[in-house]
């Protein structure tokens, strides 16, 4: 398995959300997980970071934000050169999607979730 360093845009302390799901899979699958998020908690043990720091080296940002709260990262995310951004269901976002295309980032429209299930991460 090749560790993939992630951050995951949404994170939540709330065991119910996918974005905690996927934190707690991400860090089972034995990935650097960043969970970035706007309320403090933990997922599994990893404290959930609230603010905007420089990260070097992300492989991949998994959105679990809508359209119309990806303002706010944008920036942020573009900042990171991250290799992929996904946008998981309920993310989507064709106007940051092709953002991010011009600056040569992947871009997946699918599920982190499923994704780690069936070895495609």
């Amino acid at each position: 398995m090749i560790n993939k360093p992630t951050a995951i845009i949404g994170a939540s302390a709330d065991p119910s959300r996918y974005s905690y799901m996927a934190t707690a899979r991400l860090i089972k699958s034995g990935h650097i997980v960043y969970p970035l998020g706007t309320k403090e908690g933990t997922i599994d043990g990893t404290q959930i970071i609230t603010q905007k720091p420089q990260l070097e080296g992300v492989d991949t940002v998994t959105l679990y934000v809508s359209a119309k709260n990806q303002s706010f990262w944008t920036d942020y995310i573009l900042s990171l050169h991250p290799k992929r951004i996904i946008f998981n269901p309920g993310a989507e976002n064709p106007e940051f999607l092709l953002l991010a295309q011009k600056n040569g980032i992947e871009c997946i429209e699918g599920c982190t979730l499923v994704m780690l299930s069936i070895g495609n991460f």
